[in-house]
């Protein structure tokens, strides 16, 4: 039998999105452009091809909810308080010339690997 959690929420492992909605309150296409502005909002996919979510993300989109709808945040400011709360760390910028030597080392490497495997 399932548990019931703050506001009626089944316990769960996964939840649809559907069921995200209902939840939350928040409509689908919401959540949709929340995904894709917040890289830490990740729905996951069944065999189906059906967004699911976790607990985790869940609370995150109700903590969204009423930082920007109850508390006047900007997304921006959303996100870094978003961040700070769940102990989420943001991505650091990576000097492009840093990466192109990067990239060009592994290349160098890949090149090297594939000749030993043709000998």
């Amino acid at each position: 039998m399932l548990t019931m959690k703050e506001s009626n929420q089944p316990d769960k492992i996964v939840y649809t999105l559907s069921e995200v909605t209902k939840i939350t309150k928040i409509n689908p296409k919401t959540i949709n452009r929340w995904e894709k502005e917040f890289y830490f909002l990740n729905s996951g996919r069944t065999g189906a091809g059906k967004k699911i979510f976790r607990e985790k993300d869940i609370q995150i989109i109700k903590r969204l909810k009423d930082l920007i709808e109850n508390k006047g945040l900007t997304h921006a400011g959303a996100k870094r308080k978003i961040e700070n709360e769940f102990n989420i760390k943001g991505s650091v910028p990576v000097n492009p010339e840093r990466l192109k030597k990067l990239l060009f080392k592994i290349k160098e490497q890949l090149v090297n690997l594939s000749e030993s495997l043709e000998k």
